[in-house]
């Protein structure tokens, strides 16, 4: 990356050529530095509250990542765990809080690719990031559809073939992730959360009444949890259960596309300090108890590792909340994808046929590359943990230090104080780390899938394995 002044300044003059002026009553029109004039004859894309945009972000973290999390305790040992993750939640809790100053910085910035474009100049840049930002949205858009068949077999009992269930679940997803604004679909973040939290709550009760987990020995003699209280992983394994926690929190790319549609974007920092509060101490909190209950057993989702009628309660309880997280991470993507097209175009927030023949498009090309993905590569932790190193490393740390770098450079021969140096010398730090996370966790997931498909852990591409057991 190079950060200079000049270019600071030619690149910002080039991204926001789509500002649109109007001397229009303000009562009626609203003039957006993203999505241009917003009227009554058309979508409202700024109208989401602090309240309904800390529901959202909390959801676009707590859902198909949240059920890893007792699982990676098992691999890495209670105290290392909840270290890692504690670590991990920090280093996102500070990328979230530049994302924020960023776009308040630069509100002509709508998606992550936006900010592609101003770090590396050009268009390359911002096609880059955008490829990326897709294929990540869409692969959480994945596990969400990979978790949902999981949660239908449970419940019925295997009632038919898992591809069946993958492809009802693909269905729905895309008929609720065509709602267009965040202001009319932010009450199913709250069906959602609380569905999700039913769920976590439940099983964490569960698990404390219940003799056994499902997937403990059901003889009647004492069984051993094995718990573990600082683990001796291997480097793949170590590396794979850290990729997971990241993909726990790796809601952060989602978060622009959120705070792009508030009504006072100002808040949005009171929204990102709840929500990561929340998120840490759900994840805290559930890892820690249904580990500790389950030990050596615990499942991966974890709410399978509730026994018996429990196990299909929990799934019951959480299935809404993973439609709602596979609905956010296909609407988002599939948005990038619709204000790329039509920004600058009058069919941007027009209700005309291109408006909604391009929008149903884009909802129906992401939907369609997640269902592939879901049905290719049906194993949960595997999923998890190459989409959280692959794609969330950059997008949710690397990419965050560039912005504070972007907008920062120039005062390193200028600023001298403490604060400032220390900064600096973070920012370069945490792109060094997000690297080697990004390269170690790759390969580490890469293996982990090899020897699940080597094993017959997990089920082969388009099967009708029940894969809830």
């Amino acid at each position: 990356m190079r950060f200079n002044k000049a270019s600071k300044e030619k690149t910002e003059a080039e991204l926001s050529n789509s500002r649109n002026s109007s001397d229009t009553d303000i009562e009626t029109v609203k003039t957006d530095d993203v999505f241009g004039t917003i009227s009554e004859d058309g979508p409202n894309y700024r109208n989401v509250g602090w309240l309904g945009t800390t529901v959202l972000l909390i959801k676009s973290q707590i859902g198909v990542g949240v059920l890893s999390v007792p699982s990676v305790l098992s691999v890495l040992g209670i105290v290392p765990g909840i270290i890692c993750l504690w670590i991990i939640s920090g280093i996102i809790c500070y990328s979230d809080y530049v994302l924020g100053q960023f776009k308040r910085r630069h509100p002509e910035v709508y998606g992550i690719d936006d900010v592609g474009y101003l770090l590396f100049r050009g268009k390359i840049g911002r096609d880059v990031i955008a490829v990326m930002y897709w294929l990540f949205m869409t692969c959480v858009a994945a596990s969400g559809l990979l978790g949902i068949s999981i949660g239908l077999n449970a419940i019925s009992s295997h009632g038919t073939c898992t591809a069946v269930f993958v492809a009802v679940a693909t269905i729905v997803t895309f008929f609720l992730a065509c709602v267009q604004t965040l202001g009319k679909i932010s009450w199913l973040g709250w069906v959602g959360l609380v569905s999700i939290m039913s769920a976590l709550i439940t099983l964490t009760i569960a698990v404390g009444v219940e003799d056994r987990p499902a997937t403990a020995p059901q003889a009647p003699e004492s069984w051993d949890k094995n718990l573990v209280i600082f683990g001796n992983p291997t480097f793949t394994e170590a590396i794979t259960a850290v990729s997971a926690l990241v993909f726990a929190f790796t809601g952060t790319p989602a978060f622009f596309g959120i705070v792009s549609e508030m009504r006072d974007q100002r808040k949005y920092t009171r929204s990102m300090l709840l929500s990561q509060g929340f998120v840490t101490s759900v994840d805290t909190v559930v890892g820690i108890v249904v580990y500790y209950m389950c030990g050596q057993y615990v499942a991966s989702p974890a709410l399978g590792s509730a026994g018996g009628t429990m196990k299909k309660i929990c799934y019951g309880l959480a299935l809404p909340g993973l439609f709602v997280t596979a609905m956010m991470f296909t609407h988002l993507p599939a948005k990038l994808l619709f204000v790329r097209l039509l920004r600058g175009s009058k069919h941007l927030t027009k209700n005309s046929p291109k408006h909604y023949a391009v929008w149903y498009s884009c909802v129906l090309g992401c939907v369609l590359f997640s269902y592939v993905i879901a049905s290719a590569i049906p194993v949960f932790d595997g999923i998890a943990s190459l989409v959280g190193a692959l794609f969330g490393t950059v997008l949710c740390i690397q990419l965050m230090a560039g912005m504070w770098l972007y907008d920062n450079w120039e005062k390193r021969k200028s600023t001298t104080t403490l604060l400032y140096k220390f900064l600096l010398f973070w920012n370069c730090f945490v792109i060094v780390l997000g690297s080697f996370l990004m390269i170690a966790g790759t390969y580490g997931a890469v293996i982990d899938i090899k020897d699940s498909y080597a094993a017959n852990k997990g089920a082969s591409a388009w099967s009708c394995r029940d894969n809830s057991s």
